[in-house]
């Protein structure tokens, strides 16, 4: 049997919520839950969060409401921060998931922003899962579900880390690579989110101008002409003018490579039907310089 948590019943809030979803995710996937404000009750859980009048780290309390607590938290943040300090989170993903939702919706809740309505923020969303209850038994059913998305949302925002940590460790070769080559070409060996580590690595700065790259589907190749910094829609260097809004034959005539798909008019992106027809096509174009292998 798993550890028990408490909070309290009725209505629910966007950060009693996510520090369930967060407990449930992290820390004990077996945890079961609650919702109660019988002091008793209470008293017997393993850990009690946004409900009891105390916050108490060693005891495992977790309210923000009274006036002893000074601080910025909500539950959520509260429950984060315990996760992060018993290394159930890391601080890395911590970090991210403070910027990407928790410290949002500790704000929400202790009233230093309001959420939009016209906007269907996690707050929003949580809170129209209250819409159609009129008796605790019901509150209870749509705090789980509303727990339910909150643990997908939060299974997306890890995956996201995941893959940038990743993908930070995958262009960082790249970028490497490029330079021992002396080429001003990046060569991926599968599809990625490239734009955000190359940046964040100085790509800015970095003597590359193009990346070729598999299409996510792994049927085609794309060359991309780098933006000098990011969400820039210029280039630091075009593809030919000549391959401008050509598709198909038409452009495998001008570039002289058989396979040739497709090229943006506005000459920032060509696709090609493999990764030789795409090195074909850039070299024949005077594109790139250096070597093509380390």
């Amino acid at each position: 049997m798993g550890l028990r948590g408490a909070t309290h019943y009725g209505t629910f809030h966007a950060d009693d919520v996510l520090a369930w979803a967060m407990l449930s995710l992290f820390w004990d996937p077996a945890a079961t839950l609650v919702r109660t404000r019988d002091p008793g009750v209470l008293a017997e859980a393993d850990i009690v969060f946004d409900v009891g009048g105390v916050f108490d780290v060693g005891a495992r309390r977790f309210d923000h409401h009274q006036q002893a607590y000074g601080g910025s938290r909500s539950s959520a943040g509260m429950i984060l921060d315990w996760l992060e300090a018993g290394g159930d989170v890391d601080e890395s993903l911590a970090s991210n998931l403070r910027a990407s939702l928790v410290d949002y919706v500790d704000d929400v809740d202790t009233g230093r922003r309001q959420p939009e309505r016209s906007v269907p923020c996690f707050a929003v969303l949580v809170d129209a899962h209250n819409k159609r209850c009129e008796t605790l038994a019901e509150f209870d059913e749509a705090f789980h579900r509303a727990a339910d998305m909150a643990r997908d949302v939060l299974r997306g925002l890890v995956a996201e880390h995941e893959a940038r940590r990743r993908n930070r460790r995958w262009m960082s070769a790249a970028m490497a690579d490029a330079v021992e080559r002396g080429s001003n070409l990046i060569l991926l060996s599968h599809w990625f989110d490239w734009k955000p580590p190359y940046y964040d690595l100085g790509g800015r700065e970095h003597p590359t101008e193009f990346v070729l790259q598999p299409d996510l589907n792994g049927e085609t190749w794309r060359t991309v002409a780098i933006p000098p910094e990011r969400g820039s829609f210029d280039k630091k260097r075009p593809l030919p003018e000549a391959w401008a809004g050509l598709v198909d034959e038409e452009l495998a005539e001008v570039c002289g490579v058989p396979g040739a798909k497709f090229c943006h008019k506005n000459r920032f992106i060509a696709v090609f039907d493999s990764r030789s027809g795409a090195l074909e096509a850039l070299q024949r174009g005077g594109l790139i310089r250096g070597r093509l292998s380390s």
